[in-house]
């Protein structure tokens, strides 16, 4: 794929135009959990909520967090507020979160029950897509709006442990049973696939894949759990009709995520804080936009090494087509004068 460089078009948002492949005058810029706990407004719409769970499937709310961090920052993108843990809900696994803890998973139902669920998932989380209709609404034409799902393993690895954490037991079992890994990959890349094809249907204008724990996977497993069923999501939402453009976010791949940009169609590839410069040109040069890469500690530690970063990641990706992320999620205590200056380090506002 070509790449091709081009002034700023206000009648395309500039996140698309860099998901196509496109140079520009500067990187479209967005941060992962930019609707969070950083911000007081946003916990102060979370106070008024009964527990996490209601407040992703409150339409209004949603709405209203999803769009908090664009009236403060001169972000290129929203990503809708929601939770990569409803998919299991929508299953029929039972699903809450703990009060400083994070989320809490019943125990696995059956296969066949999980697989008696598919056809209502979309039905069951049908107010993720009004949050998606009410935003793009109120969205300016030239900033784009994100859906999203976690991938089938991540998914899988809080569906089988019952909690986040060390992934070891996730991973022993995937070794100890890999038919009934298999079966349950089925189900979450057909459940997946409808949920993110609802999204696009209600406003979403790209699609990201949030793969959290690809980390300390061999490669022979990393294909078969994480290159393969992403590749296998992909393919399905192309047969459901959905032409959007996927951001792939493979965490923790390390060595692997060139073999992933190789075999997973994605017209992006999220980096995690851990990748060189040189190789994420490597992927630029292979065909790919970038996104990501920088530390959100760094983000909360903020000062002349976060400036010296900013500009060194600058430097090094903009002669390619890339988006400027974190590594991960933006956390809770971020400083938002840290984010303001790295927002405006990036788009000169």
């Amino acid at each position: 794929m070509a790449h091709r460089t081009a002034a700023p078009d206000i009648d395309q948002p500039r996140l698309l135009r860099a998901l196509a492949g496109e140079t520009l005058d500067r990187p479209p810029i967005w941060f992962m959990r930019q609707a969070g706990r950083f911000l007081p407004e946003y916990r102060a719409v979370r106070a008024t909520t009964k527990d996490f769970i209601s407040f992703c499937l409150d339409p209004e709310k949603a709405a209203e967090v999803t769009l908090q961090p664009l009236h403060r920052f001169p972000f290129d993108a929203a990503i809708v507020f929601a939770d990569i843990l409803l998919i299991p809900m929508a299953l029929g696994q039972k699903v809450w979160f703990e009060a400083g803890e994070g989320p809490r998973l019943g125990e696995l139902p059956p296969v066949e029950a999980l697989a008696d669920h598919v056809d209502s998932v979309v039905d069951t989380l049908a107010s993720v897509g009004e949050t998606l209709a009410r935003v793009r609404a109120a969205l300016e034409p030239e900033r784009a709006l994100i859906g999203f799902a976690g991938a089938p393993w991540t998914v899988l690895t809080y569906m089988l442990q019952g909690k986040g954490g060390e992934r070891e037991e996730a991973r022993a079992y995937a070794y100890a049973h890999p038919e009934q890994i298999a079966q349950l990959t089925d189900i979450l890349i057909e459940a997946t696939a409808r949920y993110l094809a609802m999204q696009a249907k209600a406003g979403a204008q790209a699609l990201q894949i949030f793969e959290s724990w690809a980390e300390g996977l061999p490669d022979d497993q990393f294909r078969r759990l994480v290159s393969e069923p992403h590749a296998r999501l992909i393919a399905r939402l192309r047969e459901l009709g959905v032409d959007l453009p996927i951001i792939g976010f493979p965490r923790g791949a390390g060595a692997l995520l060139s073999d992933y940009a190789a075999a997973v169609p994605v017209q992006a590839v999220g980096l995690d804080t851990q990748t060189p410069l040189g190789f994420g040109r490597l992927i630029q040069a292979g065909g790919k936009t970038i996104q990501g890469a920088l530390d959100p500690l760094l983000l909360r530690a903020g000062g002349a090494l976060l400036d010296a970063r900013v500009d060194e990641m600058l430097a090094a990706w903009s002669g390619g087509p890339y988006i400027f992320n974190l590594g991960h999620g933006i956390l809770p205590d971020t400083p938002i004068a840290h984010v303001e200056r790295v927002t405006s380090r990036v788009t000169g506002r």
